[in-house]
């Protein structure tokens, strides 16, 4: 990993677009010469799944949910705007491939997600994230990762209908219900989450820091972090949304954020896995009908972030500050990735292999070719970035 992410940066591409073809070399001569057995591949998954809880742990973490909410009325205009023309783009554009209902709706899902990571690395070398644009996009990207997480949830429990090709007034009423059930869960665990943030994580962290030989305070973190990932996952959620949620529920602890740099050392060592894991998962002999959904899901994932968020932002900052945010949300990784290894594994009916194979390419093309063209606007159109702090 240490290699590919080294590699990457001298080529200036995001590493974990060197994950995914890591991964996707690994299937190819796994499929030639058998290198792995039953076991090998079972515990490339465990250190998947480690890896993707421990990346939304992360991204939950890094999160400041309070401010978060501040800055909801002045980003509003921008994400909901961006979510609702970026989804329906990727919804049309699977269904104009010829995918089902459910396949269409993972694949609207994923393209409304956003790696604000692969672009901030651009706007940090250009001393721009502090400017007015870099905020929004902050701003934006961070509150289509958490939306893309609902919308898989919701995803998930209407595909058994959706499924079935049947769109009557009972699979209507069978959906409904199931987005009901789902909406009744969430909302609790989310409450109890608030609940365990603003009463008993403080009191708990104190707890442990009176034994005379108190745990690590990052052990007490990680474990009551990936313990809530697990009810979570009782619950008939996923275990990452989970972590997810625990991130988010210890973002609101000034003394929680500051053991993020330890938890970094833990991130660094099974994010690679995840990403390698989804590499894997792209079977090399659905190359040729995937390479065709990508090429048409990379337009779609590029038009739909350059309207839905550009657009917004031409009416009060210009159409070149437009162009640049358009293009800075364009790449996918993270939320956009576990949302198509999700729907694969629900199998043909949700996500086929063509279409899963499709999603990984357009998500690596998306992020390989924003960066380029961010370095090279940024330094040409230095205005479109906005006031400076």
């Amino acid at each position: 990993a240490i290699w590919v992410k080294l590699g990457m940066q001298r080529l200036r591409l995001p590493a974990v677009v060197g994950y995914l073809f890591v991964g996707l070399g690994l299937r190819a001569l796994d499929q030639r010469f058998q290198l792995l057995n039953v076991q090998s591949v079972a515990t490339l998954d465990f250190l998947g799944q480690l890896g993707v809880a421990s990346l939304l742990f992360h991204v939950g973490l890094s999160s400041n949910l309070t401010a978060l909410l501040e800055v909801l009325p002045r980003a509003a205009w921008v994400w909901v705007s961006d979510v609702a023309v970026s989804s329906a783009v990727g919804f049309f554009a699977a269904r104009a491939l010829g995918f089902g209902l459910a396949p269409s709706l993972f694949v609207a899902v994923a393209l409304s997600a956003t790696s604000v990571g692969i672009s901030v690395s651009v706007w940090e070398d250009a001393g721009a994230m502090n400017s007015k644009v870099g905020r929004i996009l902050l701003d934006v990207a961070e509150l289509d990762d958490l939306s893309a997480v609902v919308l898989l949830l919701i995803a998930l429990s209407v595909t058994p209908t959706l499924a079935t090709g049947a769109l009557g007034a009972g699979a209507v009423s069978a959906a409904g219900h199931a987005v009901g059930v789902l909406a009744i869960k969430l909302v609790l665990f989310a409450a109890g989450c608030w609940l365990f943030s603003a009463f008993l994580e403080k009191r708990l962290s104190e707890f442990f820091a009176r034994f005379r030989r108190a745990p690590d305070p990052l052990l007490v973190l990680v474990g009551a972090g990936f313990g809530i990932a697990a009810l979570a996952g009782w619950l008939g959620f996923s275990v990452a949304v989970g972590a997810l949620f625990a991130g988010l529920m210890f973002s609101r602890d000034p003394e929680a954020v500051k053991l993020e740099a330890g938890f970094s050392t833990i991130y660094s060592l099974f994010m690679p896995f995840f990403f390698l894991n989804i590499g894997y998962g792209f079977d090399p002999k659905a190359l040729g009908s995937a390479a065709g959904v990508g090429a048409a899901l990379y337009v779609a994932a590029v038009l739909g972030k350059f309207v839905g968020a550009g657009f917004p932002l031409v009416f009060r900052e210009g159409w070149k500050s437009a162009t640049v945010l358009g293009i800075s949300m364009a790449p996918r990784a993270e939320i956009a990735l576990f949302t198509a290894q999700v729907g694969h594994r629900m199998g043909p009916e949700a996500i086929s292999d063509a279409l899963y194979g499709g999603l990984v390419l357009a998500c690596a093309a998306a992020s390989m070719t924003s960066p380029f063209l961010l370095h090279g606007l940024i330094e040409k159109w230095p205005e479109s970035i906005g006031e400076r702090d």
